[in-house]
């Protein structure tokens, strides 16, 4: 039965994976939470579901000219060093510390979304005048 429970929390990871939201962003809490993955296992899994969505996205972008390549290695270098960097750094923390990281990495996304959100309606309301 726990593969169906498994299978289910890999299909809503990668719907939410397909609309751009990140599947990590369901993935690891519903791992932890439902599944009692240890936190550090659940990251690994994220990562590990993260390449072949990646390399598909690439594909699917690339076909469409929508990746600027030479720009594309300005944000990818970085990312994948700071990457590595969190990794090494995460293994030797405890679930509670990746919990409560992950936690206010979430909340601080909502809160920048949100101001976003009201800045563009302020802009709107006044293009609207």
């Amino acid at each position: 039965m726990d593969f169906v429970y498994f299978l289910l929390i890999a299909t809503i990871s990668g719907v939410f994976a397909g609309m751009g939201m990140g599947g990590g962003t369901f993935l690891i809490p519903l791992l932890s939470i439902f599944m009692l993955v240890k936190p550090s296992v659940c990251q690994c899994i994220n990562l590990l579901v993260f390449i072949p969505m990646a390399v598909i996205t690439i594909i699917i972008y690339a076909r469409q000219h929508l990746i600027d390549f030479k720009f594309s290695w300005i944000v990818s270098l970085p990312a994948c060093a700071i990457s590595a960097v969190g990794a090494l750094v995460s293994v030797n923390l405890s679930g509670m510390v990746i919990k409560i990281v992950f936690g206010a990495f979430i909340a601080l996304i909502g809160v920048v979304q949100i101001v976003i959100l009201i800045i563009k309606a302020a802009k709107n309301k006044k293009k609207a005048k």
